[in-house]
């Protein structure tokens, strides 16, 4: 395959060979090809965290991504991590839907001396660590204050989106009603998940959070419809329901998926209401007045159609009796 060449500001130029593109695209990974781009720009003489900064990306995305061109054979790693050719060390994380996701990998350690000469220099992490300290109504620990600034260092997100991120938490731990404010290893489980999910800026995590709270508010009406009270969805519960509003389907449409499932097995059946609901969804039902329409033509097209034809054929029975019952009748009245 021929070479192809991209022109870059200035006088530098890329090239990339057809089979080098042809591996990036089957492995259908953008951070690795991104990470590539940045490797051929700069040679391979930048570090992982050179590259983390001038990417505005974590040191862990860089490694995932290095972790990608290395199984594709574009970079080949080795046992420093100086360089851009260092060994991936942190496992690629994938995405997840809720605001603190499962335990994150220990995060570099940090000193109290470092922490501490961050704070004194004035920079935005000082006013992170007001801000918490003043929402958590407490003086965080050293072990505290070097999360928050594993957050901050080490996961790369701006000073807002921590603010941001500290409210949520706390917005949320107040739902629980044991009046507790949130750990902080709690708000560093959820920003690990932020970090997953590239909320770098408020807009985004404005975005996710509206998201977010749109899809509990359904989750909270489908719980209605299935006549949950007093508790949470289990974790096989939300799994389907989740599913179900991942397919489109409205409210409407699941109460008569459950409605029909308590008819046939007496109760709530998750897997039946599935069955019924993946049926619906490749026939393009997702709203209850589709599904009712549905059901009325088929009745439809069993009884009323079938009745008027037979009525209107010429040489039908039933028509032919009806025309004699009526000569009959004419005859006895002429007589």
């Amino acid at each position: 395959m021929s070479n192809i060449s991209f022109k870059l500001p200035g006088s530098e130029t890329v090239t990339l060979t057809g089979q080098t593109i042809d591996k990036l695209i089957r492995a259908g990974d953008g951070d690795a090809a991104l990470l590539y781009l940045y490797i051929l720009k700069t040679n391979g003489q930048k570090t992982s965290s050179q590259a983390a900064i001038a990417l505005d990306k974590s040191k862990g995305w860089v490694a995932s991504a290095m972790a990608v061109l290395s199984r594709l054979g574009l970079v080949q790693l080795d046992d420093e991590d100086s360089d851009l050719s260092g060994k991936a060390s942190e496992p690629r994380r994938e995405p997840s839907g809720s605001s603190a996701g499962s335990s994150p990998e220990e995060p570099r350690q940090y000193t109290e001396s470092e922490v501490k000469h961050e704070i004194l220099t004035g920079s935005d992490f000082a006013v992170v660590v007001d801000y918490t300290q003043g929402r958590l109504g407490k003086i965080l620990s050293p072990d505290e204050l070097m999360r928050l600034y594993g957050i901050y260092d080490n996961l790369r997100l701006p000073s807002e989106v921590i603010l941001q991120l500290i409210t949520h938490c706390i917005k949320e731990s107040s739902k629980t009603g044991d009046g507790r404010t949130p750990s902080v290893r709690y708000i560093e489980k959820a920003a690990y998940t932020w970090e997953r999910e590239g909320l770098f800026t408020l807009e985004k995590a404005e975005e996710y959070l509206k998201a977010l709270e749109a899809r509990k508010t359904e989750q909270g009406e489908v719980k209605n419809a299935l006549g949950i009270r007093g508790r949470e969805f289990s974790a096989t519960e939300k799994k389907y329901v989740d599913s179900w509003i991942d397919m489109g389907f409205e409210t409407g449409a699941i109460a008569i998926a459950y409605d029909r499932a308590v008819i046939k097995t007496g109760g709530l059946s998750l897997p039946y209401m599935d069955g019924i609901l993946k049926n619906w969804h490749n026939k393009g039902l997702h709203t209850a007045e589709q599904i009712r329409d549905k059901d009325s033509g088929k009745r439809q097209d069993k009884t009323g159609p079938a009745k008027n034809n037979g009525l209107q054929k010429h040489g039908d029975p039933n028509r032919e009796e009806i025309e004699r019952m009526q000569r009959l009748l004419d005859k006895t009245k002429d007589e």
